[in-house]
């Protein structure tokens, strides 16, 4: 029984969205258009954040990150999905299985702990703007930088090596279009109580931390901006952390959508959709399209590269 359940853990099978030719080639159509809008927006942003020398703040330093998490991303899911609306067998091998769900857990933790370091930023920016480069030092920002990838890296290790520990000798065939962790619970002979167990023990903690850190942030902002008399002064606060607001928002219901009991099934691939492939997209638009700063940088850039030309 154990060779039989070691053989059945070598191969997986993505089920995916549908076998019709026609709509495969439609949705490839689909999905490379929104990977490279993807790649070329997040791996643009942080390469102008890199160049621009104006945009070297802890805002930027955080979004810049937050970018390369979301290019992260993108690369564990959609190029396999790319590759299975071409592929009979729509394989994927265990090893393969288990980087794509530590690489999409490493970008999805690392993601919460930037969202919350950027709503802190902006608490201080507003609320303490006198001690905002006391209290957002350089210093201080790497080391929130620095912590945020070990833990992410951490929290992602943990979780690959218990999956590693559960054996497949139910089917091989996984209903959803990338390696995620519930569908492989369901799927497991193990029982994947300590797993779960370790999902409330390590990640529940972290979304709590992150969500009751941007709360706290925004709450203190809030109070902050009805105490400002002037229109203007209450536009332009608002105007500095709007952009970080919507994005955050539509990150944490998202997420707290996809976290619901083990058994939900198959209800979980269109959120799913949304938070790996949706919002990495929407990322570089929310905080491109009206940020100055961004637009300013781009266009001294664009300048500089046509004078070299």
């Amino acid at each position: 029984m154990a060779k039989e359940n070691n053989s059945l853990t070598t191969e997986f099978i993505l089920i995916g969205f549908t076998d019709h030719p026609v709509l495969n080639i439609l949705l490839f159509l689909v999905l490379f258009a929104i990977y490279l809008i993807t790649m070329v927006g997040n791996l643009g942003l942080v390469a102008l954040i890199s160049m621009e020398h104006r945009l070297h703040t802890p805002m930027y330093i955080f979004l810049g990150n937050l970018a390369l998490m979301d290019s992260c991303c993108s690369c564990a899911i959609i190029p396999k999905m790319l590759e299975n609306f071409f592929s009979e067998g729509k394989m994927i091998s265990l090893y393969e299985c288990m980087a794509q769900f530590y690489f999409l857990c490493l970008a999805e933790t690392a993601d919460c702990f930037l969202l919350a370091a950027m709503a802190y930023d902006r608490y201080v920016a507003i609320c303490s703007p006198l001690q905002y480069h006391t209290m957002m030092s350089k210093k201080l920002c790497i080391q929130m930088t620095v912590g945020t990838f070990i833990a992410s890296n951490l929290h992602s290790m943990i979780h690959v090596g218990l999956l590693l520990r559960l054996t497949f000798c139910r089917s091989n065939q996984i209903d959803h279009f990338f390696c995620d962790i519930l569908p492989l619970y369901r799927l497991s002979c193990t029982d994947p109580y300590i797993n779960e167990l370790m999902i409330y023990i390590f990640s529940m903690p972290i979304q709590i931390f992150t969500i009751a850190t941007v709360l706290f942030s925004y709450i203190c902002i809030l109070f902050t901006i009805f105490k400002i008399t002037s229109k203007e002064g209450r536009g332009k606060a608002f105007s500095t952390c709007a952009s970080h607001f919507l994005s955050v928002s539509i990150f944490y219901i998202c997420l707290l959508m996809y976290i619901r009991p083990f058994e939900e099934g198959d209800k979980d691939i269109p959120v799913a959709i949304f938070y790996t492939i949706v919002i990495p997209l929407l990322n570089p638009f929310i905080y491109s399209l009206r940020n100055k700063e961004v637009i300013n940088g781009l266009k001294k850039c664009m300048k500089n590269y046509n004078i070299v030309k």
